[in-house]
C-alpha cells in the first residue's frame, strides 16, 4: 500500500538554511507548511517555510 505521507524540507526564510526534514501527511494538508523553529544559523527563532 502506498504512504499518504510525504517528506518534506523546511528551509529558513531569513537565512534560507535548509535545517529541518519532516513528513507531512498530503491528502490531509495539501497546502505548503509553516511553523516558526530555531534556526541555528540565526540563533533565533525564525519562519520556516516548506522547500519546492
Amino acid at each position: 500500500m502506498a504512504s499518504k505521507r510525504e517528506q518534506v524540507t523546511l528551509k529558513c526564510t531569513v537565512c534560507g538554511e535548509e535545517n529541518y526534514i519532516t513528513s507531512r501527511n498530503k491528502k490531509l494538508h495539501p497546502d505548503r507548511m509553516e511553523t516558526n523553529k530555531y534556526c541555528p544559523v540565526c540563533k533565533k527563532k525564525t519562519l520556516h517555510k516548506e522547500k519546492k
